[in-house]
């Protein structure tokens, strides 16, 4: 029970600071105690600096603030794992959550106010407090100041709260379930406007005429969360049709403001006939501002959108998704704003109803075909969370009900199990993941469907209704009435209003779908008896076991298309396999030929050649979505093509399109071929024929005739009248057509030949789109089909084909003529984008995936400049996060540890919360490496301390960055403690016992080793330079190693380096590791330590002076290589990766180093090689040298020929031919190969010192 709740509030902002991203303000809160002995008083308050507190203006009370976030893990500095941490994070929320009496400020009631306290009457708490350069839940716009005095100052800031975070800028109760009504009070500089929740009651300027005060009034009670403010130089535009609604753009924004909001009382009048209730507040205000955090957020009786959604009458796409985004917001308004959830766990519900007026409203909007695509779009990403992640529990506050014990149902526990599966507590709103939050959203969706299906449609719009009219009237009365938990709504409150209008008690379904996480999972398989005219039905549930699927018992709906019409059946699920004989209606006649009836209605001519003796046409399982599954259905490729031909229903179409990707006939083809050119047939169904096609079309490469698949279509449907292959102007009056003439181009692109490349008719193709568009005479923009061409070019690109090629430098000259065709035009748009930007920058963001896709398939060297250039703050935000992806997918390829640096960096300080999240979001889908697969030259410990750091404490004012922290670190480590610390503690032991054994070899050292670092040693060849050195390992600073390049002599040291026919070879062999990708400047940094060396380095070029290192023992072996004096320069070479330290359990548990080597063998080399294998590699490279020597006559060399060695050539190089062995050490040009690495020892090494 809670100690007080909250009557009004006054909140009063007095010094809002652009210079110095600062507020000055005062809150007071009139508190209603339920019992005189309260004593404290907790409220929500963090960042702000507290300096005193009022009791009814005449009493100080002293306060005390403790926010557990800036410290989760209390002082734990050793496990860094996530399965203590989260037990330690719920802990952090659970102190501070207001529905159970916590909070971060603790006001304590002094002797001299107790008898301020009694139960039923007011107690004013006055609150002075500041706030300074906030970290998060309120965002200062500050654009960089220009020279241009026509450029306005478009400086504004507003708040984002994620969830109930309000408390970030000023003291509350931070509850959804404590609503109270509000006076709103701010003060500002004359020229801004400051936009806040309920009604605008007066604007009063200053005494110095300087400022202005807006004062706000919300009568109707809502709660904390839900209170916003906007401060900026808008312009306001009223609605022409509800001057109730009010729109506010920043400067220069106002024609696009007002295309965008032109069909928004639509929305309005929608939702309140549908509802039969009347929008619950007096205004509504929609506020553009930039750098936001979401597309859109709702509050009470205002959103605040980004300028993003803003879009001008001449564009396409983006009206659908601002459509939808604006009426979900307002649909808010009803179910999230005006009532609100009892605790968290009920929020499914407030955003579930939600979700589901949108929808109803989008089919209005957009047709019945968008709005089945959605929800099976809606359906497929929730059934992908939950198989990767875990089941998602909507409603965690109870468990199911205990299932009846049977031995159908053997488990009555999976509830339970089912909330330990995630990595992050769900307990509580600040602990998930934002994954987690926004699939949550969709389920919650989905089970609203699901009810709508079991009662009907106006029964639960009845529910809604009755809920609403309950809340209106408790709105329009005083806090002392009691009536105000009305405005609240959970999943109980919902059961009852159920049975309250429908007599239906379902309780049963709530337990099921939830109470308890997880989705069913049905393969079904049939059969036809021709002898009993039946169909024998096998519905499996064999996944069970899998993550994220429950088993599911209860109605399961089939239908059957048969001749004679369709037919819909239930079928019973009780157990894990359901068998059922279903008779059928009609009987086969191929020969025959009728009109066959739809369940639509209709009756269509079919070609039933390729029947066999079944009379079924198709199946199909759950055909209104109404169960939240995944289906594997089998039937022969026959039926999917009559299904994807004549079914009616777009999810359908959909389900046979996707399966008949395995069955490359010319059959499939031509019905993929005949749904693509049907002007009957949705849209989306036609785009999604057309990849289809083209993975057909590949499969069938060696049997395809004619053209290119698609290019006769997009010449019928596009080409001019007297020359197809010339396009006409563009036209985009026919939106399907638009969609298709951007779609088969990028999917066109996709066709391979037989040898893996583009056909050169279809490059031919796409470079005559880009040479003949004409967008002049068009009404709309063609910035996205012109965006979907610079597609094309990526998807066309194929990797290098020339192997001889791979690991020299590229320049112009090595480009084939198509990747430089593509680079040309490439680089031409960025060229134009710069002086004529297009929307969104759309053009932009196509460019920068296909420079990317260039680099990853070899033309052009992987350097991520460009991308950081573009990732930098002040780029349009889509480009930003364009770049961003590009350099997470540079950085898992070819990245280095100051690339990874650069992305945390960005990611820990960048001004924009949108772009922090995007760029986090990107990370978790596609990490730098993940426990299975480790990367040595990433995975460190500093990465480790980053994130823990940023988790711990760094983020505690950010919750959505901070859950983000937490899915990067389980997508790197996992739940359990990072393996790089765990041999970082391996390796401060062996480095104890180094240590040891090295003081007590010193005495047996110091004769051996000279005064110097090292005895060097050189062989050089005509080409090659190989320095020796054996360093100890005495902490003695490193010693530069000069690289000379020596052409066409050879120079004999004292100690000559040759392979020898004695048990030394072997150690010869494992030492010798050649790898052509590293320069000489990258080399590995000299340690104390050999087993801290954990390094990995990017090559430069392959030209380049290349320094190798391995180890043996306690000795350092450098192996430096020179092949020319003139080295490319890094920016002109191809990165090319290299590992030298993989780790794992082995590389850190080497303590007896005389029977092993911590360095790994060149992947070129085999060390179970015979030792003569590797003399003669030596032998024939310095042959080929001295031959060579003895013409120029430079030095003057004994050579003793031996007749039999020259006989014997050809059939050496012969087999060094065929050896795949061959040592690197011969090869001019380098080509990749992975360093070594201190986990793969080499047992025939010996060291050459005994340290025992």
């Amino acid at each position: 029970m809670l100690y007080f709740i909250t009557a009004h509030q006054i909140v009063s902002l007095t010094g809002i600071s652009f210079e110095r991203k600062s507020i000055i303000g005062a809150v007071e809160l009139t508190i209603v105690p339920n019992n005189e002995k309260v004593r404290i008083i907790r409220l929500n308050s963090k960042q702000c600096r507290i300096y005193r507190v009022l009791l009814n203006d005449v009493c100080e009370a002293e306060f005390v603030y403790f926010d557990p976030y800036l410290d989760i893990s209390q002082g734990d500095v050793k496990t860094r794992s996530l399965d203590t941490i989260s037990k330690n994070h719920l802990a952090a929320a659970q102190k501070t959550d207001p529905d159970v009496n916590a909070g971060e400020l603790f006001i304590q009631i002094p002797p001299e106010g107790y008898h301020m306290i009694q139960e039923g009457r007011g107690l004013r708490i006055c609150i002075e407090f500041s706030l300074e350069n906030p970290q998060g839940g309120i965002h200062f716009v500050i654009p960089p100041t220009t020279e241009d005095d026509n450029q306005p100052n478009s400086a504004h800031m507003f708040t984002y709260a994620y969830e109930n975070s309000t408390r970030l800028w000023f003291p509350c109760v931070d509850s959804f379930a404590d609503p109270c009504t509000w006076k709103l009070e701010f003060t500002v500089d004359k020229h801004l406007t400051a936009v806040s929740c309920g009604e605008l009651v007066e604007v009063v300027m200053t005494p110095d005429l300087r400022r202005k005060t807006f004062h706000y009034s919300l009568t109707v009670p809502v709660c904390a969360p839900n209170i916003a403010l906007a401060v900026g130089p808008f312009e306001i535009y009223v609605d022409p049709h509800m001057h109730e609604v009010t729109h506010f753009c920043l400067p220069q924004l106002l024609p696009l403001l007002k295309n965008t909001v032109r069909y928004l009382h639509e929305a309005f009048e929608f939702l309140e006939e549908t509802l039969s209730t009347r929008y619950p507040f007096t205004c509504y205000k929609q506020v553009f501002v930039d750098e936001a955090d979401a597309d859109i957020s709702a509050y009470a009786t205002m959103s605040i959108a980004s300028v993003h959604l803003l879009h001008s009458i001449a564009i396409i796409d983006q009206t659908y998704i601002t459509r939808t985004l604006m009426s979900r917001a307002i649909a808010e308004q009803f179910f999230g704003c005006f009532i609100t959830s009892y605790r968290w766990s009920d929020t499914w519900l407030a955003k579930g109803i939600a979700e589901y007026l949108c929808g109803l409203f989008s089919r209005k909007c957009f047709g019945n075909n968008e709005y089945r695509e959605w929800i099976q779009k809606e359906l497929a990403r929730v059934v992908k969370y939950e198989e990767k992640y875990g089941g998602i529990i909507l409603d965690c506050s109870q468990p199911p009900a205990p299932l009846p014990v049977s031995s159908t149902n053997p488990s009555a526990s999976s509830g339970k199990q089912q909330e330990i599966v995630h990595y992050f507590p769900i307990k509580s709103l600040h602990t998930v993941s934002p994954k987690y939050v926004e699939a949550m959203r969709r389920k919650a969706h989905l089970v609203i469907r699901m009810l709508e299906h079991r009662i009907g449609q106006e029964l639960l719009i009845q529910v809604f209704n009755k809920q609403l009219a309950l809340a209106t009237n408790a709105a329009g009365t005083k806090i002392g009435v009691g009536l105000w938990s009305h405005l609240l709504i959970s999943t109980n409150i919902f059961i009852k209003a159920i049975f309250t209008v429908t007599g239906k008690d379902m309780s049963v379904f709530m337990d099921q779908w939830v109470r308890t996480g997880g989705h069913a999972k049905f393969s079904l398989t049939s059969v036809f008896n021709r002898k009993r005219n039946t169909i024998e039905l096998e519905v499996r549930q064999d996944f069970v076991n899998q993550r994220g699927v429950r088993k599911y018992n209860g109605p399961l709906f089939v239908q059957l298309q048969e001749l004679d019409g369709t037919f819909k059946h239930t079928l019973q699920i009780e157990n894990t396999v359901v068998k059922s004989d279903i008779t059928c209606h009609s009987k086969s006649r191929r020969n025959k030929k009728k009109k066959i009836p739809l369940s639509t209605g209709e009756e269509v001519d079919m070609d039933l050649s390729a029947m066999d003796d079944s009379p079924v046409l198709w199946i199909r399982l759950d055909p209104e979505m109404i169960l939240i599954r995944d289906l594997n259905i089998e039937q022969p490729d026959f039926q999917w093509q009559y299904q994807l031909r004549h079914e009616r229903d777009v999810t359908a179409q959909f389900e046979a399109i996707k399966a008949l990707e395995k069955y490359p006939t010319n059959a499939t083809r031509s019905a993929l071929t005949d749904t693509i050119e049907s002007e009957q047939c949705f849209y989306k169904v036609r785009c999604e024929a057309a990849h289809c096609l083209t993975k057909v079309a590949n499969q069938m490469v060696t049997q395809w005739s004619g053209p290119p698949a698609m290019l006769n279509i997009f010449r019928k449907f596009f080409g001019s009248f007297s020359a197809p292959h010339i396009i006409k102007q563009n036209n985009f009056a026919n939106f399907q057509l638009y969609f298709l003439q951007k779609v088969i181009p990028v999917a066109m692109a996709g066709l391979r030949t037989s040898h893996g490349i583009c056909p050169p008719e279809i490059m031919r193709f796409l470079f005559d789109l880009f040479k003949y568009n004409d967008n002049t005479r068009n009404h709309y923009s063609d910035v996205y089909y012109r965006s979907a061409l610079v597609d094309a070019l990526g998807n066309s690109i194929t990797p290098v084909v020339s192997v001889a090629l791979r690991g020299t430098p590229i320049t112009s000259d090595s480009l084939s003529a198509d990747a430089k065709l593509v680079l040309e035009e490439v680089t031409r748009l960025l060229n134009l984008e710069k002086h004529l930007p297009s929307y969104k920058y759309m053009v932009s963001v196509s460019c920068l995936k296909v420079i990317r896709k260039l680099q990853k398939c070899g033309h052009l060297p992987s350097l991520p400049k460009i991308y950081r250039c573009y990732a930098a703050y002040g780029q349009y935000l889509d480009l930003r996060i364009a770049a961003m992806e590009c350099l997470v997918d540079f950085v898992k390829v070819d990245g280095r540890w100051e690339d990874l640096d650069h992305l945390i960096t960005l990611l820990e300080t960048d001004p924009d919360p949108a772009a922090r999240h995007a760029l986090a979001q990107l990370l978790i889908d596609n990490p730098p490496f993940t426990k299975e697969s480790k990367s040595p030259r990433l995975d460190r410990l500093e990465l480790v301390e980053r994130l823990w750091r940023n988790m711990n404490n760094k983020l505690a004012y950010d919750t959505k960055l901070r859950c983000d922290m937490v899915d990067l670190y389980y997508a790197l480590y996992g739940n359990k403690r990072p393996h790089c610390l765990q041999s970082a503690e391996m390796t401060n032991m062996y480095k104890e016992l180094k240590e040891a054994s090295n003081k007590k070899s010193s005495s047996s050292l110091t004769p051996l080793i000279s005064s110097s670092i090292g005895t060097s040693a050189t062989v050089t060849t005509s080409h090659t330079v190989v320095t020796t050195h054996i360093t100890t390992t005495a902490p003695t600073p490193p010693v530069d190693v000069k690289i000379t390049h020596v052409s066409d002599s050879i120079e004999e040291s004292e100690h000559k380096f040759s392979p020898s026919a004695n048990g030394n070879s072997n150690n010869n062999n494992s030492n010798i590791s050649n790898n052509a990708k590293r320069t000489a400047s990258e080399a590995f940094e000299a340690t104390d330590d050999l087993a801290k060396i954990e390094t990995s380095e990017e090559i430069s070029a392959a030209n380049e002076p290349i320094k190798n290192e391995t180890y043996d023992g306690d000795g350092k072996l450098e192996v430096n290589a020179s092949t020319s004096n003139d080295a490319y320069s890094a920016t002109e070479s191809k990165k090319l990766k290299s590992e030298l330290y993989e780790e794992d359990e082995n590389s850190v548990t080497i303590v007896d180093v005389s029977e092993s080597t911590i360095g790994r063998m060149d992947s070129s080399f085999d060390s179970t090689k015979p030792d003569n294998d590797f003399k003669h590699k030596l032998d024939n490279i310095s042959k080929k040298k001295k031959k060579k020597d003895k013409k120029k006559h430079k030095h003057k060399h004994k050579h003793k020929h031996n007749k039999d060695k020259d006989k014997n050539k050809d059939e050496r190089e012969r087999k060094e031919k065929k050896d795949p062995s061959i040592s690197r050490l011969q090869a001019k040009e380098a080509t990749p190969e992975t360093l070594s690495s201190a986990d793969s020892s080499n047992s025939n090494s010996n060291p050459p010192f005994n340290f025992q």
